[in-house]
């Protein structure tokens, strides 16, 4: 089982998500993983790492990553091996930024079709597919409410 958080925040939200996967440690300990959107640029940085949620808190102390909105994750692989290149949360261009907890049942058809989108997946995960799938929506005009009820 994994676990997930998210927060909204007028101050740097990374230090609420840290305490918040640590509580969740227990639901998922092979990798963690977090994204801020900072509040300089709007960009989405993002650290993971393989192991427990010390392990990326480490890694976090060198990132420096600040800003008000962002999304955590817990994992306990059921798509993929334990690695950083399989932890959450995942991306599509550096653009859309998603955790996600459940199995997608038919991700290897999604992921043929991506492909031909010319879309790079870069994880064994199920979930992967999901991000992806909510980019390609996006740029085809829908707004983010669409796009997800589209994916």
């Amino acid at each position: 089982m994994c676990g997930i958080i998210g927060a909204a925040t007028q101050r740097d939200v990374t230090p609420i998500l840290m305490e918040g996967l640590q509580r969740l440690e227990y639901r998922g300990y092979d990798s963690a993983g977090i994204a801020v959107q900072s509040w300089q640029n709007n960009d989405i940085n993002r650290v993971r790492r393989l192991g427990k949620v010390g392990d990326l808190g480490s890694a976090l102390d060198e990132a420096e990553m600040r800003g008000n909105t962002g999304i955590a994750h817990t994992r306990w692989a059921t798509h993929g091996e334990p690695s950083e290149r399989n932890a959450h949360p995942h991306m599509s261009q550096d653009q859309v930024c998603l955790v996600h907890n459940g199995i997608i049942e038919n991700h290897e058809s999604i992921r043929a079709e991506l492909i031909e989108l010319g879309y790079e997946l870069v994880s064994e995960t199920d979930s992967e597919t999901i991000v992806h799938l909510v980019h390609h929506h996006l740029s085809t005009g829908c707004d983010l409410i669409q796009a997800v009820a589209a994916t």
